[in-house]
């Protein structure tokens, strides 16, 4: 409709044996790739022999700090949806939650207090919050998950295991975990599910410390109302995107990528036009 010829785009559906022909082929050259991590990794191989470019935006496992003087009324209504939207299937959302300690009561109790009123079912039904996973062997990795967390000591605020009342479809109660380590798989891996940790913390130094521990740096948010605070920590975490009193706000003009493993290269605006051209210099001597 917009006026794109044909040929131009083209959708070939398949499973891993067409992206992987599409990686390696030599007249393919250049990939950009929106998934998961490891997915990424292979394309890499398959796609080293013939030198192509690539960009990948892949997992993350992003942060989302919470300092005292936060607006607690925008920052709960957020940190639900940052949480939860698309049954946590959303490679933004912020499942690494961490409340200055002075609020974190507080936070822990209106928190789950509105991840309790979300409505689990048929995403056709308008009052639906959270739907089901994408497939019954996700939906096994992310119960698995919710077993790591019980052998680790976590304690669940709020849902902990399947839905029920379903006769198909694979729903998982949305979760709220704490009591869990730096060190836990819970904290530091991608669940891709309705499963968010929460820890304290007491000092900037301490929350930023923890914040970048990770192999993934795709996003973050931060909330405070000391503006000072938010330029310079948000300067500091290593993640492509931090949004700062808010979540998931985006002008398609800037530029959109991770860190480390969360991606390679940047997209947006004038970055896309970038990767899908070749700059030449051509100099003539007269």
């Amino acid at each position: 409709d917009a006026g794109v010829p044909d040929g131009v785009v083209n959708m070939v559906h398949g499973f891993g044996d067409t992206g992987a022909a599409l990686s390696s082929h030599e007249d393919v050259d250049a990939i950009a790739f929106t998934g998961e991590t490891v997915t990424g990794t292979e394309i890499m191989k398959a796609a080293a022999p013939t030198l192509k470019k690539l960009s990948f935006e892949l997992g993350g496992k992003n942060p989302n700090v919470i300092f005292a003087d936060a607006d607690m009324e925008d920052m709960i209504e957020t940190t639900v949806r940052s949480s939860f939207i698309n049954q946590g299937e959303v490679c933004l959302c912020g499942s690494r939650i961490y409340v200055e300690r002075p609020i974190y009561d507080e936070f822990l109790e209106r928190f789950s207090a509105k991840a309790k009123e979300l409505v689990v079912g048929d995403p056709f039904d308008a009052d639906t919050k959270v739907g089901a996973l994408v497939s019954e062997e996700h939906y096994n990795k992310v119960l698995g998950y919710l077993d790591i967390a019980k052998e680790e000591g976590g304690t669940f605020l709020t849902g902990g295991k399947a839905a029920e009342g379903f006769d198909k479809g694979f729903f998982v109660e949305p979760t709220i975990i704490t009591g869990l380590g730096k060190d836990s798989r819970c904290v530091r891996e991608e669940i891709f599910g309705p499963v968010v940790t929460v820890v304290p913390f007491d000092t900037e130094e301490e929350v930023l410390e923890q914040v970048n521990d990770t192999h993934y740096g795709l996003s973050a948010s931060l909330w405070t109302s000391n503006v000072k605070r938010a330029t310079g920590f948000s300067r500091q975490i290593e993640a492509g995107i931090v949004w700062v009193n808010t979540w998931f706000l985006r002008d398609l003009r800037t530029p959109f990528g991770g860190m480390k493993h969360s991606g390679i290269g940047r997209e947006g605006g004038a970055h896309s036009f970038d990767f899908y051209s070749e700059l030449t210099n051509i100099t003539l001597k007269m």
